[in-house]
């Protein structure tokens, strides 16, 4: 909801995702689809739209594309077809763009999400309306003096999906927890690298308010934004100036607009009036795409575990409903952990420990799970030797902070530094007798009621005894001695 002068309004967005579909070679061509490389290197003459060069569809675009299909439980079309989309630019060399408008790839389908990790109530269903494979354009690239243009064709042709939604959020935390969870099960499925900042996934956001029960409003649709934070604030945007020009007493235009994240507004790009008029029509040098049912068994035995199915197996095995989200939100962090898991840890504390202290050691060093320097197999050794009381908690940290500067093993540096955890009784009894004795007044202070102090005590001894004592033990000697 937006407030307004005259009472709350409605929010409605839709999202059109164009995904760039990973394959060495683009969608008509055999250049290269990889990023990066100098300007107009990546070039074959199908992508200049050379006399007579006909295009031949990629499999493996093909085979990704319907893999998506199936990760979003969405109807994989048996027949699809190409249209041309008509349109004259710089960039597209062709002058029109390979597309599919009327008989596209992939049907109807949904993404659940999860606006809360920890509450599985908070589940909203959002509707695919239908993915359709088409190919990418050119790049404009303008100097500083505006004197000149330059256009590279690198990415000229290489494949799209493009995952239209349902208008079905309300809110720009829907709306990013949706881009997320899409962004999540591409990468899981391996069929887009996800890379926003690179534009291989960038979206569209169609936006429209209305008063609460009503009609929809007109909307408009704010083009190419390259992050969920910035979809998120065109959102928040687009909806506050669309409420004020309707509570102006005007009227909300049908337009494209671009939006300025330095300023974080959204300016029109063309107006409804303006719009190009496509002229689509089936493209006669393509022929329709029949998929037989061996093909698309085939792409769906590929599938990997999904990040629904992987988080309901973590909290089957004990690990809170949080921490499950919380290790399944990158497709890294889960394959990560189920290596960790692999090793026979207990479930339970090694998600507490990833969630907490590998998670804050990657944020802090500016790090990835793909980049982590500790891998899954020295974790599990961390692990198991605060799991055998080799080591306290407090003493595994220490450890664990070594590993990440040295890259050493845990056991090897538990050994050299003599680490290890102590359970001598005598030892524990000395530093206990030592920290009463100091703190005579606290122990007055403790017997008259003031059982907090319990903790104090606790922590005196644990730093006498360099962190090296059992805890346990400690509880329980402090405990004989002060009751």
């Amino acid at each position: 909801m937006v407030p307004g002068a005259s009472g709350d309004w409605e929010v409605v967005v839709g999202l059109e995702v164009h995904a760039q579909i990973v394959s060495d070679s683009k969608l008509f061509s055999g250049a290269s689809a990889v990023f990066g490389a100098e300007p107009n290197s990546h070039v074959s003459l199908v992508d200049a739209a050379m006399p007579g060069m006909l295009p031949v569809p990629n499999r493996e675009c093909i085979r990704q594309a319907v893999r998506t299909g199936l990760a979003l439980d969405a109807k994989v079309n048996r027949y699809s077809r190409f249209d041309r989309k008509n349109y004259f630019y710089a960039d597209l060399p062709q002058g029109y763009q390979i597309s599919q408008l009327y008989h596209p790839l992939v049907g109807e389908g949904e993404v659940e999400v999860l606006l809360d990790p920890a509450d599985e109530t908070s589940a909203k269903s959002i509707g695919i309306e239908r993915i359709h494979v088409e190919q990418d354009a050119g790049k404009l690239m303008h100097d500083q003096h505006a004197t000149m243009s330059y256009v590279d064709l690198n990415r000229c042709g290489v494949a799209l999906m493009e995952i239209v939604s349902r208008p079905d959020m309300s809110s720009p935390a829907e709306a990013g927890a949706y881009l997320r969870k899409l962004r999540a099960i591409l990468r899981y499925v391996g069929s887009c690298d996800g890379n926003m900042e690179e534009g291989s996934m960038r979206a569209d956001v169609n936006v429209s308010v209305r008063k609460p029960g009503a009609e929809l409003g007109t909307r408009t649709e704010t083009k190419n934004v390259n992050s969920v934070r910035f979809v998120m604030a065109v959102i928040e945007h687009e909806a506050r100036r669309q409420v004020g020009v309707l509570e102006g007493g005007g009227e909300v235009i049908q337009e494209t607009r671009l939006y300025d994240p330095d300023k974080n507004v959204t300016r029109t790009l063309r107006s409804k009036e303006d719009a190009h008029d496509y002229r689509y029509f089936p493209d006669p040098d393509l022929l329709p795409l029949e998929l037989d049912e061996a093909f698309i068994d085939e792409c769906r035995a590929s599938l990997p575990e999904l990040p629904d199915a992987k988080r309901k197996r973590y909290e089957g095995l004990g690990i809170p409903p949080y921490n499950a989200s919380v290790l399944t939100a990158e497709v890294e962090s889960a394959r990560w952990f189920d290596a960790l898991l692999e090793s026979g840890v207990e479930p339970k504390a090694a998600a507490n420990w990833v969630a907490s202290e590998l998670f804050g050691a990657l944020n802090r060093l500016g790090k990835t799970m793909a980049t982590s320097p500790v891998s899954p197999a020295q974790a599990a050794e961390l692990l198991s030797l605060v799991g055998d009381g080799t080591i306290s908690g407090s003493l595994a940290k220490q450890v664990f902070e070594i590993m990440l500067e040295t890259g050493d093993g845990a056991a090897e540096i538990v050994e050299k530094r003599g680490l290890k955890q102590t359970s001598d009784t005598g030892a524990i009894d000395a530093a206990v007798d030592q920290v009463l004795a100091a703190n005579a007044d606290k122990v007055e202070q403790y017997k008259g009621g003031k059982q907090a102090l319990f903790g104090f005590f606790v922590g005196q001894v644990m730093k006498a005894m360099a962190g090296k004592a059992n805890p346990q033990m400690v509880n329980e000697r402090l405990r004989a001695k002060l009751d």
